[in-house]
């Protein structure tokens, strides 16, 4: 068991992969691509439902995105060879990994559909319901690193976290933002949430078998 802090960086892209990193209780990671310029952006957002590192690859490859701390918490650290070996050992683990490698896959290419066709603070409901599933009603989370995850201006953030505010979906304070209306939050999000949902339903759910 390790302790992540916000913008610890658990990968970086031409890393070899060496363990992967499963966030437990509120705990989140962030997966970017960075571009030239200093920019990034967001591709996949990790929490307790699944691992960092080597689950597409199986580890014989080299990190393509970076990999940051975004709220706070606990993980486990579980080397290559040990996770290999579970697999191995276990067809119900091999296949659990690859049901959820699927579902990440699934995670990106609808960020990519979400970031090209919807709007601002669509997305930003969309994000944030993600995160309440993972962390809790209480988001440990900077206006500042959620621009950066959105890809967009911190003034713009700003504007779209008060007027959810002022509609009683969420309050905030100094580094955080509590979701108080997940109902309302909901009908603010954009159709991104529900199809994701869904599919972790499908490939996965409560007992890592999907729907089958």
């Amino acid at each position: 068991m390790i302790e992540v802090n916000p913008g610890d960086v658990v990968l970086t892209r031409g890393d070899a992969v060496r363990a992967s990193i499963f966030p437990v209780g509120p705990t989140m990671i962030s997966m970017t691509v960075e571009l030239t310029g200093g920019r990034t952006a967001e591709v996949a957002s990790i929490g307790r439902e699944g691992a960092v590192g080597g689950i597409v690859s199986c580890g014989h490859a080299p990190a393509f995105s970076r990999a940051e701390v975004l709220i706070p918490g606990s993980a486990f650290r579980v080397p290559m060879e040990a996770l290999e070996d579970a697999k191995n050992r276990s067809p119900f683990v091999a296949n659990l990994f690859c049901r959820y490698s699927d579902y990440l896959l699934a995670q990106v290419m609808q960020s990519v559909a979400c970031n090209a066709y919807h709007s601002i603070p669509e997305r930003a409901a969309r994000w944030l319901l993600h995160a309440q599933d993972r962390a809790g009603d209480r988001i440990e989370l900077t206006q500042e690193a959620f621009a950066g995850l959105l890809g967009v201006q911190r003034t713009t953030v700003n504007a779209v976290i008060k007027d959810l505010a002022s509609d009683g979906l969420l309050a905030t304070g100094r580094g955080k933002v509590t979701v108080i209306d997940r109902a309302g939050l909901k009908h603010r999000a954009c159709e991104c949430y529900e199809r994701l949902e869904e599919h972790f339903n499908a490939v996965i759910g409560a007992s890592g078998r999907g729907g089958a």
